[in-house]
């Protein structure tokens, strides 16, 4: 048994992965447009799927191995990709430059009526 077995029980885990799941589904049935595109597993994280909208608004969550992201998309009715193969699409990253301006632009408005 190891250091944090114990924190690792089998009905947490899979209570995890419905709320996941459930998750998912609220937030793609809130949105146009959307794909999923799974990340493979990695020394850090396990195997993700990350949902992007057609506006580039994204989300990520875990998923039971490459089977899990099928089946999410299944589910879903939507297309999955491999990220290794396709890449993130640009709408994503434009999305999360926008973000950054607005973020930058906010703390400037902040910092600004501060100063005031």
């Amino acid at each position: 048994m190891g250091l944090f077995d114990r924190f690792r029980s089998g009905r947490g885990a899979e209570s995890g992965r419905a709320a996941d799941l459930r998750y998912l589904h609220e937030w793609a049935a809130q949105r146009t447009g959307v794909e999923a595109f799974v990340e493979p597993e990695t020394s850090v994280t396990p195997m993700t799927v990350v949902l992007v909208a057609g506006d580039g608004e994204w989300t990520r969550r875990p998923v039971a191995g490459a089977a899990g992201a099928r089946r999410v998309g299944e589910q879903l009715g939507i297309p999955v990709y491999d990220v290794e193969k396709v890449g993130y699409p640009q709408r994503m990253r434009d999305h999360d430059a926008r973000r950054r301006v607005e973020r930058r632009r906010a703390l400037r408005e902040e910092l600004g009526e501060r100063c005031s």
